[in-house]
């Protein structure tokens, strides 16, 4: 069983800043991948931005220049830093990641696992 604790969602006014965190504990051997989506009322869940466990990142096109993710490869944490917010990034930030849980004799054992969530809210 591998579980993602995620912390740091909150109101905040445009223009500021948030720092979400998530945890991955349980059965891990080694990361893949996290990353951070995003679900806005009435909207599907969209990928915000990722990171392998090497530094590898991505973003979406919306938050490029304004959100930073970073990974704590010995914590398994991963971090998403946001700077000036806008109202549009107001979603419910899921945490996500891709881990070896272990290993069969095929081979490693690759989970896909979900954060529960949190809500972040940016006041305009």
């Amino acid at each position: 069983q591998v579980q993602l604790v995620e912390s740091g969602g909150g109101l905040v006014q445009a223009g500021g800043s948030l720092r979400l965190a998530c945890a991955a504990s349980g059965s891990i051997v080694s990361i893949n991948h996290m990353g951070w989506y995003r679900q806005a009322p009435g909207k599907e869940r969209e990928l915000v931005a990722s990171i392998t466990s090497i530094g590898i990142t991505n973003y979406a096109d919306s938050v490029k220049g304004r959100f930073t993710i970073s990974i704590d490869n010995a914590k398994n944490t991963v971090y998403l830093q946001m700077n000036s917010l806008k109202a549009e990034d107001t979603a419910v930030y899921y945490c996500n990641a891709e881990v070896v849980s272990r290993y069969s004799y095929r081979g490693p054992v690759v989970v896909a696992v979900w954060g529960q969530g949190t809500q972040v809210t940016v006041s305009s």
